[in-house]
């Protein structure tokens, strides 16, 4: 954005931009202009009649906008749109609605701001599909955390025209517990990091803990990435376990957005409602809605707050970044009004109405009893100043933990059992590749639940009825019975011991990977994380099979504007076609890997769907 001086009042009344009279499309400047009465043809006494019988009436339209601005600013405005998270939207409305009565000013020309409200979620991912109408109508965004400006500019691989200006509130995050709760949990006395929290809500006490999806929520995403980071220690199994159970704890009583979760508390202080096990005894909350909750409650239980985190750390906060969105269109007049509407908000009367609203400044200042309306004591760390937000890496992982933990996932392994598989394993005497392999696949398949959908194909030529590959087990969630009472965790587990190198076989990796990529798309399954994943340990070997070109135009053309479905390409041993496995991974916004060790696929195959499925 190019810089300009602040923006200011100044200016005569009336005074006109550099196009008076009009009023262009979204690439000009927007401002409107009254029209000159043609009145002054007329008696004075009858313009005073008129003026003494409209005038109350014009100031209740000046005040809600309905008509365009008059008197000092003889009808001459600069507009600008804001999309704002729900829960400041009501105060960003009133610093506006106070610009509009007192005339306040963009280079002379008079500021009209609409406030419109849109979740943080809605418009990252409106930005990295490209913006279209989202970004066409919105000068500023204004969400509640700036981990959805990330995502839109880290998932979208170019420039979203998004620039911020600075954070004009916060909010930290905090457990909100009905008294009953709290006093059990050691309120206020007791404090809690993001681990004994987790412990807490996943402990034997049946504590019922409820939270804002973190796919639509940053309260919920900033939450579970804490307690992700938290539970992460040296043994990766044990805190993958552990973060795992806190994630499918708190999915049990997922709420799709922050008003909904609300919802979910005791509605008053009964004991049927206290006891009902649908109901949630505490909430993974911003201090600001514990705020608006307990002053409007309304008979239900108030809300006591813990803050997660300690003084030396500081809080986790939801930091309400003020957001330009600069596109090629963009007029100078609407980015200084932009600006200008943020000198509003960060002045004595914009702070004043954002505090009204519970919300804090952006250095964590509490001011006006703030955080003891909403629930807040000593000695809980209430005071604190904000700390560092998550790393974005962080949060990526958070996400694709979710998925894989909470959405359940749907995958086919497609294992390499041509005639290399059977080569020995350095440092592994008596064990083939194929040997390492299948060990892996099985110590994996541990990490995945009873809901999860697996199936497995081999391939190789020299196979039945002239094909590269054939599907040794149909995709079923892992928990699934036949008739017989076998679950589809013991058919793969019995399919894997029966895999063995095809001797003379070779590598069909690129016929295989099309008809397995066609076959996961045709079976899709909505509501999962849906991926393929190819291990081979050497590169294309048959001479008739399709092109490396064409199938990577293939899955392109597959891919395209669906639903996502990564490839993951696993090279296995010092053979396998490094460069292949990148092209191919790429053209599905997969991701190949490369092991030495066959024994560490396991490993892989669960990063890489982590990964995978924080980008989806």
């Amino acid at each position: 954005m190019p810089r300009h001086s602040l923006p200011d009042d100044s200016g005569a009344p009336g005074s006109r931009g550099p196009h008076a009279g009009e009023r262009s499309g979204r690439g000009g400047t927007r401002t409107r202009h009254g029209t000159r009465g043609r009145a002054r043809r007329r008696t004075v006494s009858l313009a005073v009649g008129l003026v003494i019988a409209l005038g109350a009436g014009t100031v209740v339209a000046t005040r809600t906008g309905v008509l365009p601005f008059g008197g000092a600013c003889d009808g001459s405005t600069v507009e600008l749109r804001v999309a704002a998270a729900p829960a400041i939207a009501p105060a960003l409305r009133a610093v506006a609605d106070r610009a509009r009565e007192e005339n306040a000013r963009s280079d002379g020309q008079c500021l009209d701001v609409h406030v419109g409200e849109r979740t943080g979620a809605e418009m990252a991912a409106a930005l990295r599909r490209g913006g279209g109408k989202a970004a066409e109508d919105v000068d500023v965004w204004l969400p509640d955390s700036r981990i959805w400006t990330d995502r839109a500019s880290s998932s979208s691989g170019r420039d979203t025209g998004l620039r911020p200006l600075g954070s004009v509130a916060s909010s930290p995050l905090t457990l909100a517990a009905v008294p009953a709760a709290a006093e059990e949990l050691g309120w206020p006395g007791k404090t809690y990091s993001w681990a004994q929290l987790a412990a807490a809500a996943n402990g034997e006490g049946d504590l019922r803990v409820g939270t804002a999806d973190p796919l639509r929520s940053a309260t919920g995403l900033l939450a579970l990435t804490r307690i992700q980071s938290a539970t992460a220690g040296k043994d990766a199994d044990v805190s993958r376990t552990a973060a795992a159970a806190a994630a499918r704890q708190l999915a049990e009583r997922t709420a799709p957005g922050d008003s909904q979760v609300l919802a979910t508390l005791p509605h008053d202080t009964s004991r049927a409602e206290l006891g009902n096990p649908r109901r949630n005894q505490a909430l993974l909350l911003s201090e600001q809605a514990a705020y608006a909750h307990n002053r409007k409650r309304g008979g239900a239980p108030e809300l006591r707050l813990f803050y997660p985190g300690s003084t030396k750390d500081g809080s986790t906060v939801l930091d309400y970044p003020y957001t330009l969105l600069e596109t090629g269109e963009r007029d100078t007049a609407t980015s200084r009004a932009a600006t200008r509407f943020q000198t509003l908000l960060g002045g004595a009367a914009g702070r004043r109405e954002l505090r009204r609203h519970g919300f804090r400044t952006p250095d964590g200042e509490a001011a006006g009893g703030v955080a003891r309306i909403a629930g807040a004591r000593a000695p809980q760390p209430y005071t604190a100043t904000p700390g560092e937000p998550p790393a974005t890496e962080d949060v990526r992982t958070a996400l694709g933990m979710w998925a894989i933990t909470v959405q359940s996932a749907r995958f086919t392994l497609v294992v390499d059992a041509s005639a290399s598989m059977a080569a020995p394993v350095p440092g592994r005497p008596g064990q083939s590749r194929m040997d390492v392999t299948k060990a892996s696949l099985l110590q994996g398949l541990t990490q995945f639940t009873p809901q999860d959908e697996v199936g497995l194909w081999e391939f190789s030529t020299r196979l039945a009825q002239g094909r590269d590959y054939r599907e040794l087990v149909p995709p079923r969630r892992l928990g699934h019975e036949d008739g017989d009472g076998v679950t589809q965790r013991s058919r793969l587990t019995k399919a894997f011991a029966g895999m063995k190198p095809i001797p003379g076989g070779a590598t069909g990796l690129y016929d295989t990977t099309l008809a397995a990529y066609e076959q996961a798309r045709k079976q899709y399954a909505k509501g999962r994380f849906n991926a393929l994943v190819v291990l081979t340990d050497g590169a294309n070997e048959d001479p008739g099979s399709i092109s490396r070109a064409e199938l990577v135009a293939e899955l392109e053309q597959l891919s395209e504007h669906k639903a996502p479905l990564p490839l993951i390409a696993i090279a296995v041993g010092p053979d396998a076609d490094e460069k292949a496995a990148e092209e191919l991974a790429k053209a599905t916004g997969g991701s190949a890997h490369q092991v030495s060790d066959p024994a560490q696929i396991h490993q892989v195959i669960l990063k890489a769907i982590v990964e995978a499925g924080s980008r989806g």
